[in-house]
């Protein structure tokens, strides 16, 4: 008789999934492969990307206290900090030209920065730049997120609401779109972990870079309630459950060349064989 073996589990190539993650995973693998599995991180920062996370460290300094002057300083000094190397400056090419990109990236900074805290939404803080980890029942990896602010929700006592920023070109269509709902629930788990308490609301500001010709607000709030979503939390288990169970098999990972932002990088990883497959 032939002795049973018991079946060996394929170690998954990843500790957590984030909303960063999922969405690389499911938008280009081979570039999701290189920065989540083989933890490169080469790749230049767009403009904007930069913009956004000196908008992000801007409040989180004042949410933590700064003034809004000192505030404001410090995210001009993280641009500033970023050198030419760390920057995909597109079109331009030439030192003139990326001056005067770095330039147009200052003034959209400024003035976005300045949109916002011309009036920053009132709310009683309990979390800045709140960074966990939760267990999911039912899933098999963990979860991680940052959420901007954790606060008091409002009309909702002993419940905590979580809010996002983010700095834009345009408005988004509105806050039912599922990648808004995907983020939304990755805070959820996290923050239900972290504090023991209910979470009532996922709260988005949107901030526009550029000052709208029409006089109408730089700033828009979408409001997600969790309990209106129960829909959006089947969906959220059903994708991170596919998408380990897409890791846990063999696999080859392949470019994405339609990719706007990092289609033809990912041709060049695969055609050079300079990830491993």
């Amino acid at each position: 008789m032939k002795r049973a073996t018991k079946k060996k589990t394929k170690k998954l190539p990843i500790d957590y999934w984030s909303h960063s993650s999922l969405m690389a995973f499911l938008r280009n693998p081979l570039t999701w492969h290189k920065r989540y599995v083989e933890k490169i991180y080469d790749l230049p920062r767009t403009p904007a990307s930069v913009i956004g996370s000196a908008g992000h460290y801007a409040l989180e300094l004042f949410y933590n206290g700064a003034l809004k002057e000192e505030a404001i300083k410090e995210g001009l000094d993280y641009i500033r900090r970023i050198s030419d190397f760390e920057l995909n400056f597109g079109v331009a090419k030439s030192k003139k030209e990326k001056r005067a990109k770095r330039a147009s990236m200052e003034r959209d900074y400024v003035q976005a920065i300045n949109f916002y805290l011309a009036r920053p939404p009132r709310h009683k803080v309990i979390g800045v730049e709140v960074k966990s980890m939760a267990s999911v029942p039912g899933l098999p990896l963990p979860v991680k997120a940052i959420s901007d602010l954790v606060v008091e929700s409002k009309g909702n006592p002993g419940m905590v609401d979580i809010v996002d920023h983010k700095f834009v070109d345009s408005f988004s269509k509105g806050s039912d779109k599922p990648a808004f709902a995907l983020q939304a629930l990755f805070n959820y788990y996290t923050v239900t972990e972290l504090y023991g308490k209910p979470v009532c609301r996922f709260i988005v500001y949107e901030c526009k870079k550029r000052k709208n010709a029409d006089g109408r607000p730089q700033l828009r709030k979408y409001v997600l309630v969790y309990s209106e979503i129960e829909d959006m939390f089947l969906f959220f288990h059903r994708l991170l459950q596919d998408a380990t169970d897409e890791l846990a098999r063999e696999r080859a990972y392949l470019p994405n060349p339609s990719d706007m932002f990092e289609g033809d990088h990912s041709v060049d990883l695969y055609r050079l064989g300079l990830v491993n497959q």
